[in-house]
């Protein structure tokens, strides 16, 4: 079996004053009078954002909190890859494999640890391959969502769990869909959040539906039509992008933070957001996180064409119970995402946005509660 090794951040102090250099020597462009933010992140909110994060945010508190969970790194088919580990100390705990999404972090889903863990809950939270501590990428197909629940099924397996839950959101929820295929008879239930239709599939037809899907079918809608220049850009040309978002910092903070600010309900604590911003830049995994949409998408894309439809969102059909959790901000129809009923647990709730576990996690840790303690 090869080596679990124990991980603690701890970034070179040269990495944090080159950070400081480049932040100090920002170049800005112009900005045309009276456009706020119809056109992207306003200057003046971005000047501030930075300014915060070159004079107040605190990496080495951040970094000491963060190492205040258990970490480690293993090697699967070749490729690195780090996780948080915390066991209960309750009988029979039943182990939780929470996954995060783009533009996201592993910290995203530690405010889950807490109360799943006192609740008789082992957790593992690993990075995606190419996202923070899983990086450098050694070859091109890790971006197959299949190979990736392959290697945090072995994950599982290098921990001793036999049996295991798994919840996820954005392309984690992708993931998590995957594991029952890829570990039959292992994964006893899963859960996700804000499943949603197809990005590039058709428009989401409004008519019959109740006012409240009309409402997330117009928003799905508007996104569709204005919202997507990230994932093309990202889905085909993601080597472009790559250079401005590595010698950039402010390049990479603005290329998540625009996300935060349009996908979140409850704004996310500025902190929380300059973690995981720092850590894309620490680690370069802005780069690598931009190839694994590259692959994901083109697999997908492949996908839809092969099974003869463009609207995704549909939940994969695994052989393990499914739950799923809906947020103010979604853009989920039950009726579209899961037209045949096949979901075991369905919650909708009036706060929260792509990001619940940083928005909302009193919610999102009350319903994983609620739904895998039927499993343990």
């Amino acid at each position: 079996m090869t080596e679990i090794k124990p991980f603690r951040i701890d970034i070179p102090q040269a990495d944090l004053d080159d950070l400081m250099n480049r932040l100090t020597g920002t170049r800005w462009p112009d900005e045309p009078a009276g456009i706020g933010s119809t056109r992207g992140l306003p200057l003046a909110d971005v000047r501030e954002l930075v300014e915060y994060w070159r004079s107040s945010f605190d990496w080495r508190a951040q970094e000491e909190r963060l190492n205040a969970f258990p970490q480690y790194t293993t090697e699967i088919d070749g490729q690195t890859f780090h996780f948080v580990h915390v066991r209960s100390n309750k009988a029979n705990a039943l182990p939780v494999l929470l996954l995060h999404g783009w533009p996201s972090a592993f910290t995203e889903l530690l405010s889950l640890v807490g109360p799943l863990v006192e609740d008789g809950f082992d957790v593992v939270i690993p990075s995606l391959p190419g996202f923070d501590f899983s990086t450098p990428v050694k070859e091109t197909g890790w971006g197959n969502l299949f190979r990736v629940a392959s290697a945090f099924a072995e994950l599982m397996t290098r921990l001793g769990y036999e049996r295991f839950a798994a919840h996820g959101g954005d392309v984690g929820a992708g993931i998590t869909g995957m594991l029952p295929m890829v570990a039959p008879g292992r994964v006893v239930a899963t859960h996700i959040n804000g499943p949603g239709p197809f990005p590039f599939g058709p428009p989401v037809d409004t008519d019959g539906l109740s006012d409240e899907d009309k409402a997330r079918g117009q928003r799905f809608n508007e996104f569709q039509r204005d919202g997507l220049g990230y994932l093309h850009l990202q889905s085909t040309r993601p080597s472009t992008l790559a250079y401005g978002i590595t010698d950039s910092p402010v390049g990479q903070l603005t290329w998540i933070a625009e996300k935060f600010a349009e996908w979140s309900d409850d704004a996310v604590p500025v902190d929380e957001l300059l973690t995981i911003v720092s850590l894309y830049w620490f680690t370069r995994s802005g780069a690598s996180a931009a190839h694994f949409t590259y692959e994901g998408m083109q697999a997908f894309r492949a996908f839809v064409e092969q099974a003869g439809t463009a609207t995704g969102g549909t939940l994969a059909a695994g052989g393990a119970p499914v739950g799923v959790a809906v947020f103010a901000t979604d853009h989920t129809i039950r009726s579209l995402a899961d037209p045949t009923g096949m979901a075991a647990h369905w919650s909708e709730f009036d706060r929260g946005g792509h990001f619940p576990a940083l928005e909302v996690p009193e919610l999102l840790a009350g319903d994983l509660r609620g739904f895998f303690g039927a499993y343990r």
